[in-house]
Protein backbone atom coordinates (compact mmCIF):
# COMPACT_ATOMS: atom_id res chain seq x y z
CA UNK A 1 0.00 0.00 0.00
CA UNK A 2 1.01 3.77 -0.74
CA UNK A 3 2.50 5.66 2.15
CA UNK A 4 0.34 8.52 1.21
CA UNK A 5 -2.92 6.10 1.20
CA UNK A 6 -2.03 4.40 4.26
CA UNK A 7 -1.81 7.86 5.95
CA UNK A 8 -5.16 8.86 4.76
CA UNK A 9 -6.40 5.98 6.28
CA UNK A 10 -4.68 5.73 9.06
CA UNK A 11 -6.07 9.29 9.77
CA UNK A 12 -9.29 8.17 9.71
CA UNK A 13 -8.66 6.98 13.63
CA UNK A 14 -8.36 9.25 15.87
CA UNK A 15 -5.89 7.71 18.03
CA UNK A 16 -3.44 7.03 15.28
CA UNK A 17 -3.50 11.09 13.89
CA UNK A 18 -0.45 12.38 16.08
CA UNK A 19 1.58 8.65 15.09
CA UNK A 20 5.40 8.87 15.73
CA UNK A 21 6.08 5.42 13.71
CA UNK A 22 4.43 2.99 11.58
CA UNK A 23 6.42 -0.26 11.27
CA UNK A 24 5.38 -3.05 8.88
CA UNK A 25 4.87 -6.17 11.10
CA UNK A 26 5.84 -9.69 8.99
CA UNK A 27 4.12 -12.66 9.21
CA UNK A 28 0.87 -12.19 8.41
CA UNK A 29 -1.01 -14.75 5.04
CA UNK A 30 -4.01 -12.58 4.54
CA UNK A 31 -3.93 -9.51 5.94
CA UNK A 32 -1.42 -6.14 6.06
CA UNK A 33 0.05 -5.33 9.61
CA UNK A 34 1.76 -2.64 11.25
CA UNK A 35 2.47 -1.28 14.20
CA UNK A 36 1.15 2.43 14.83
CA UNK A 37 2.81 4.36 17.98
CA UNK A 38 1.31 6.91 19.15
CA UNK A 39 0.79 8.87 22.14
CA UNK A 40 -1.50 7.14 23.81
CA UNK A 41 0.32 3.93 22.99
CA UNK A 42 1.11 1.39 20.58
CA UNK A 43 -1.16 -0.19 18.20
CA UNK A 44 -1.47 -2.95 15.79
CA UNK A 45 -3.30 -2.14 12.67
CA UNK A 46 -4.93 -4.93 9.86
CA UNK A 47 -5.66 -4.12 6.64
CA UNK A 48 -7.44 -6.74 4.47
CA UNK A 49 -7.69 -7.70 1.45
CA UNK A 50 -11.24 -7.30 -0.14
CA UNK A 51 -10.80 -11.08 -1.79
CA UNK A 52 -10.47 -12.84 1.60
CA UNK A 53 -14.02 -13.36 0.97
CA UNK A 54 -13.36 -16.29 -0.69
CA UNK A 55 -11.36 -17.81 2.14
CA UNK A 56 -14.55 -18.08 3.87
CA UNK A 57 -13.86 -14.59 6.37
CA UNK A 58 -16.58 -12.35 7.20
CA UNK A 59 -14.77 -9.45 8.60
CA UNK A 60 -18.06 -8.29 10.33
CA UNK A 61 -18.05 -11.51 12.26
CA UNK A 62 -14.20 -10.96 12.91
CA UNK A 63 -14.69 -7.93 14.70
CA UNK A 64 -17.51 -9.09 16.86
CA UNK A 65 -15.83 -11.74 17.85
CA UNK A 66 -12.69 -10.18 18.78
CA UNK A 67 -14.08 -8.04 20.92
CA UNK A 68 -15.33 -10.88 22.76
CA UNK A 69 -12.10 -12.46 22.94
CA UNK A 70 -10.95 -9.43 24.75
CA UNK A 71 -14.27 -9.35 27.04
CA UNK A 72 -13.01 -12.89 28.08
CA UNK A 73 -9.80 -11.89 29.01
CA UNK A 74 -7.69 -13.30 26.72
CA UNK A 75 -7.55 -11.16 22.95
CA UNK A 76 -6.05 -7.54 22.48
CA UNK A 77 -8.83 -5.21 23.14
CA UNK A 78 -10.21 -3.47 19.43
CA UNK A 79 -9.43 -0.12 19.29
CA UNK A 80 -11.28 0.66 15.93
CA UNK A 81 -13.18 -1.08 13.09
CA UNK A 82 -13.36 0.51 9.66
CA UNK A 83 -14.94 -1.90 7.43
CA UNK A 84 -14.86 0.49 4.48
CA UNK A 85 -11.00 0.22 4.85
CA UNK A 86 -10.99 -3.24 5.75
CA UNK A 87 -9.22 -2.25 9.04
CA UNK A 88 -9.19 -3.20 12.37
CA UNK A 89 -6.91 -1.42 14.95
CA UNK A 90 -5.87 -3.59 17.95
CA UNK A 91 -3.87 -2.70 21.21
CA UNK A 92 -0.40 -3.68 20.53
CA UNK A 93 0.51 -6.44 23.48
CA UNK A 94 4.22 -5.24 24.69
CA UNK A 95 6.94 -7.32 26.09
CA UNK A 96 5.24 -10.86 24.98
CA UNK A 97 6.93 -13.71 23.23
CA UNK A 98 5.44 -14.66 20.52
CA UNK A 99 5.65 -18.36 19.83
CA UNK A 100 6.58 -20.92 16.96
CA UNK A 101 6.24 -24.55 16.41
CA UNK A 102 9.54 -25.29 17.73
CA UNK A 103 8.53 -23.63 20.97
CA UNK A 104 5.63 -24.83 21.05
CA UNK A 105 6.93 -28.72 20.06
CA UNK A 106 9.13 -28.35 23.43
CA UNK A 107 5.69 -28.98 25.37
CA UNK A 108 6.34 -27.37 28.47
CA UNK A 109 3.62 -24.81 28.07
CA UNK A 110 0.66 -27.32 27.06
CA UNK A 111 -1.37 -27.17 29.74
CA UNK A 112 -0.95 -23.13 29.81
CA UNK A 113 -2.55 -23.74 26.39
CA UNK A 114 -5.25 -25.83 27.47
CA UNK A 115 -5.77 -22.65 30.03
CA UNK A 116 -5.74 -20.30 27.57
CA UNK A 117 -8.10 -22.17 25.14
CA UNK A 118 -10.50 -22.72 27.95
CA UNK A 119 -10.42 -18.97 29.15
CA UNK A 120 -11.60 -18.34 25.22
CA UNK A 121 -14.21 -21.02 25.36
CA UNK A 122 -15.53 -19.61 28.45
CA UNK A 123 -16.21 -16.23 27.18
CA UNK A 124 -19.01 -14.49 25.61
CA UNK A 125 -20.98 -16.83 22.51
CA UNK A 126 -19.22 -15.56 19.01
CA UNK A 127 -21.81 -14.72 16.49
CA UNK A 128 -21.29 -17.02 13.35
CA UNK A 129 -20.76 -20.94 13.53
CA UNK A 130 -17.57 -22.59 12.04
CA UNK A 131 -17.69 -25.99 10.55
CA UNK A 132 -14.88 -27.13 8.59
CA UNK A 133 -17.02 -30.17 6.84
CA UNK A 134 -18.95 -26.76 5.61
CA UNK A 135 -15.57 -24.94 4.46
CA UNK A 136 -14.16 -27.28 2.90
CA UNK A 137 -16.72 -28.20 0.52
CA UNK A 138 -16.88 -24.43 0.34
CA UNK A 139 -13.20 -24.03 -0.33
CA UNK A 140 -13.84 -26.57 -3.21
CA UNK A 141 -16.59 -25.12 -4.88
CA UNK A 142 -14.44 -22.33 -5.19
CA UNK A 143 -11.30 -24.17 -6.64
CA UNK A 144 -13.65 -26.11 -9.02
CA UNK A 145 -15.26 -23.23 -10.20
CA UNK A 146 -12.06 -21.11 -11.05
CA UNK A 147 -10.36 -24.41 -12.12
CA UNK A 148 -7.40 -24.42 -9.46
CA UNK A 149 -5.09 -27.29 -9.74
CA UNK A 150 -5.27 -29.35 -6.49
CA UNK A 151 -2.15 -31.95 -5.46
CA UNK A 152 -2.18 -35.40 -6.10
CA UNK A 153 -5.11 -37.84 -4.55
CA UNK A 154 -7.19 -34.62 -2.64
CA UNK A 155 -10.37 -35.83 -3.90
CA UNK A 156 -9.76 -39.53 -3.67
CA UNK A 157 -10.47 -38.88 0.46
CA UNK A 158 -14.20 -38.02 0.07
CA UNK A 159 -15.53 -40.84 1.09
CA UNK A 160 -13.62 -40.98 4.26
CA UNK A 161 -14.49 -36.95 5.07
CA UNK A 162 -18.25 -38.67 4.62
CA UNK A 163 -17.76 -41.20 7.22
CA UNK A 164 -15.72 -38.52 9.97
CA UNK A 165 -18.89 -36.20 9.32
CA UNK A 166 -21.12 -38.97 10.33
CA UNK A 167 -19.22 -40.05 13.33
CA UNK A 168 -18.40 -36.76 14.22
CA UNK A 169 -22.17 -36.21 14.35
CA UNK A 170 -22.69 -39.23 16.67
CA UNK A 171 -22.15 -37.07 19.55
CA UNK A 172 -21.52 -33.70 19.02
CA UNK A 173 -19.84 -31.84 21.71
CA UNK A 174 -21.79 -28.39 22.87
CA UNK A 175 -20.31 -25.08 20.77
CA UNK A 176 -18.27 -22.74 22.36
CA UNK A 177 -16.50 -19.62 20.66
CA UNK A 178 -13.38 -21.05 19.13
CA UNK A 179 -10.44 -19.21 17.43
CA UNK A 180 -10.53 -22.18 14.93
CA UNK A 181 -6.91 -21.03 13.31
CA UNK A 182 -4.34 -21.37 16.61
CA UNK A 183 -0.93 -21.90 14.57
CA UNK A 184 1.70 -21.45 17.24
CA UNK A 185 2.55 -17.58 16.51
CA UNK A 186 -1.37 -16.44 17.62
CA UNK A 187 -0.11 -17.78 21.14
CA UNK A 188 1.69 -14.85 23.11
CA UNK A 189 3.48 -15.88 26.21
CA UNK A 190 3.55 -12.81 28.50
CA UNK A 191 5.45 -15.18 31.28
CA UNK A 192 3.03 -17.16 32.94
CA UNK A 193 0.36 -17.62 30.65
CA UNK A 194 -1.36 -17.14 26.81
CA UNK A 195 -3.03 -14.57 25.12
CA UNK A 196 -4.49 -15.53 21.66
CA UNK A 197 -4.98 -13.53 18.85
CA UNK A 198 -6.32 -13.51 15.06
CA UNK A 199 -10.00 -13.91 15.03
CA UNK A 200 -10.34 -14.16 10.99
CA UNK A 201 -11.82 -17.77 11.37
CA UNK A 202 -13.57 -17.74 14.65
CA UNK A 203 -17.35 -18.85 15.68
CA UNK A 204 -18.90 -21.37 17.72
CA UNK A 205 -16.97 -24.69 17.10
CA UNK A 206 -16.65 -27.82 19.33
CA UNK A 207 -13.48 -27.64 21.79
CA UNK A 208 -11.71 -30.47 20.47
CA UNK A 209 -12.06 -29.15 16.89
CA UNK A 210 -9.88 -26.44 18.69
CA UNK A 211 -7.46 -28.87 20.46
CA UNK A 212 -7.22 -31.05 17.49
CA UNK A 213 -6.23 -27.65 15.14
CA UNK A 214 -3.22 -27.09 17.79
CA UNK A 215 -2.13 -30.26 17.51
CA UNK A 216 -2.30 -30.08 13.32
CA UNK A 217 -0.67 -26.78 13.07
CA UNK A 218 2.46 -27.04 15.28
CA UNK A 219 2.73 -30.94 14.22
CA UNK A 220 2.82 -31.92 17.67
CA UNK A 221 3.46 -35.54 18.75
CA UNK A 222 0.67 -38.32 19.74
CA UNK A 223 1.72 -38.19 23.09
CA UNK A 224 1.35 -34.71 22.97
CA UNK A 225 -2.28 -34.43 21.86
CA UNK A 226 -2.81 -37.08 24.25
CA UNK A 227 -0.84 -34.04 27.09
CA UNK A 228 -3.19 -31.31 25.28
CA UNK A 229 -6.35 -33.73 25.93
CA UNK A 230 -6.03 -34.11 29.46
CA UNK A 231 -4.84 -30.88 30.32
CA UNK A 232 -8.32 -29.39 29.06
CA UNK A 233 -10.69 -31.89 29.73
CA UNK A 234 -8.68 -33.42 33.07
CA UNK A 235 -8.77 -36.93 31.69
CA UNK A 236 -7.46 -38.15 28.19
CA UNK A 237 -9.96 -40.73 27.37
CA UNK A 238 -9.44 -42.66 23.75
CA UNK A 239 -13.07 -40.82 22.86
CA UNK A 240 -11.79 -37.38 23.35
CA UNK A 241 -7.86 -38.09 22.08
CA UNK A 242 -9.75 -39.39 18.95
CA UNK A 243 -11.87 -36.75 18.33
CA UNK A 244 -9.60 -33.70 19.16
CA UNK A 245 -6.90 -36.22 16.12
CA UNK A 246 -9.59 -36.37 14.05
CA UNK A 247 -10.56 -33.08 14.34
CA UNK A 248 -7.09 -32.19 13.75
CA UNK A 249 -6.74 -34.30 10.15
CA UNK A 250 -10.21 -32.64 9.06
CA UNK A 251 -8.20 -29.19 9.60
CA UNK A 252 -4.91 -30.06 7.45
CA UNK A 253 -7.24 -31.45 4.60
CA UNK A 254 -9.36 -27.82 4.50
CA UNK A 255 -6.63 -25.84 5.09
CA UNK A 256 -4.70 -27.56 2.35
CA UNK A 257 -7.77 -26.23 -0.48
CA UNK A 258 -7.34 -23.01 1.82
CA UNK A 259 -3.76 -23.14 0.89
CA UNK A 260 -4.64 -23.66 -3.16
CA UNK A 261 -6.96 -20.36 -3.13
CA UNK A 262 -3.89 -18.44 -1.75
CA UNK A 263 -1.41 -20.03 -3.96
CA UNK A 264 -3.61 -18.89 -7.20
CA UNK A 265 -5.17 -15.54 -5.59
CA UNK A 266 -2.55 -14.10 -3.21
CA UNK A 267 -0.02 -11.09 -3.67
CA UNK A 268 1.83 -11.95 -0.74
CA UNK A 269 5.35 -13.32 -1.36
CA UNK A 270 4.96 -16.92 0.44
CA UNK A 271 5.12 -20.13 -1.20
CA UNK A 272 1.57 -21.37 -0.30
CA UNK A 273 1.69 -24.61 -2.42
CA UNK A 274 4.80 -25.51 -0.02
CA UNK A 275 2.56 -24.81 3.07
CA UNK A 276 -0.42 -26.41 1.65
CA UNK A 277 1.68 -29.50 0.71
CA UNK A 278 2.95 -30.28 4.12
CA UNK A 279 -0.81 -29.95 5.14
CA UNK A 280 -1.50 -32.34 2.42
CA UNK A 281 0.71 -34.95 3.30
CA UNK A 282 0.40 -35.22 6.57
CA UNK A 283 -3.39 -35.38 6.20
CA UNK A 284 -2.49 -38.57 3.51
CA UNK A 285 -0.26 -40.22 6.29
CA UNK A 286 -3.96 -39.74 8.38
CA UNK A 287 -6.55 -41.42 6.20
CA UNK A 288 -4.07 -44.17 5.08
CA UNK A 289 -2.83 -44.94 8.28
CA UNK A 290 -4.28 -47.97 9.92
CA UNK A 291 -5.56 -46.11 12.84
CA UNK A 292 -8.07 -44.50 10.97
CA UNK A 293 -11.25 -46.79 11.38
CA UNK A 294 -10.70 -47.47 15.02
CA UNK A 295 -10.76 -43.71 15.70
CA UNK A 296 -14.07 -43.15 13.90
CA UNK A 297 -15.06 -46.16 16.31
CA UNK A 298 -13.86 -44.65 19.50
CA UNK A 299 -15.63 -41.10 18.19
CA UNK A 300 -19.05 -42.81 17.06
CA UNK A 301 -19.34 -45.02 20.61
CA UNK A 302 -18.74 -42.04 23.10
CA UNK A 303 -21.22 -41.07 24.96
Amino acid sequence: MADADLDQILDDVEELRERTRVVDLAGGLTNHNYRVDAPGGAYVVRISDPDTGLLAIDRDNEHVNTVAAAEAGVGARVVAYRPEHTMLVLEFLEGMETMSKEAMQRGDRLAQAADAMRRLHAGPAFRDRFDMFRIQAGYREVCGARGFALPDRYDDFAAQVRRLEEAMRVWPEPLVPCNNDLLAENFLWDGSGFRLIDYEYSGMNEASFEIGNVWSESDLTLDQLEELVGAYWGEATPARVARARMWGLMSKHGWTLWGVIQHNLSTIDFDFWEWLMDKHERAIAEFDGPAFDGLLADIAEDG
